[in-house]
């Protein structure tokens, strides 16, 4: 079987369904989660993943757990035969509510699966590709691009040599950004 026809197996609809509890979570950057799910699944299917249909249906609800703290897990791991990994795998990429935003992106770089760190590594490509300037001030989007140099460029070399590549272009991009649309910030 071809990539191709594996991804025309893959049974999304159930995974779909319980994203849709994103859409009123809103995003700092606009829009709101829902659509960010659809972004980061978008990027990976745009980097081939085609046959990994556990990290497809957890690109969807990856961050389900952090959002909808009340999600019942139970819920997610019955929902195809599939349940049970995507779940590990959400459980895998979601910050901890005790966890500094740094010790969690250590944990995964250092712990994490190829699933997460690749999950991870989409997630924040999403991310970059959404930060407005118009929102965050110079200092943040700063602190933000070191910290995907230091932990998530990492992982994208532990799975993903044209994601590095991705993420470098766009750390670089975004850096210019603020050197010419805020310096007054």
């Amino acid at each position: 079987m071809t990539a191709e026809e594996k991804l025309r197996s893959i049974t999304l609809a159930p995974y779909l369904i319980k994203a849709t509890a994103l859409i009123g979570e809103a995003r700092s950057v606009g829009g709101n989660q829902f659509r960010h799910a659809f972004a980061t699944l978008g990027i990976l299917l745009d980097y081939k993943y085609f046959s990994n249909s556990v990290l497809l249906k957890a690109a969807l609800v990856h961050d389900l757990f952090e959002d909808i703290p009340d999600t019942d897990r139970n819920a997610l791991i019955d929902l195809d035969a599939d349940g049970y990994k995507v779940t590990q795998l959400v459980l895998e990429v979601t910050k901890h509510a005790d966890e500094s935003k740094a010790n969690y992106l250590k944990r995964v770089l250092e712990s994490g699966s190829t699933n997460a760190k690749t999950l991870k590594v989409a997630d924040r490509i999403s991310n970059l590709t959404d930060i407005n300037r118009s929102i965050f001030t110079k200092s943040k989007i700063s602190r933000y691009l070191d910290e995907t140099e230091k932990y998530v460029i990492p992982m994208a070399e532990q799975v993903n040599a044209d994601m590095v590549i991705e993420l470098r272009d766009l750390i670089k991009s975004r850096r210019l950004m603020v050197q010419i649309r805020m310096w007054g910030r």
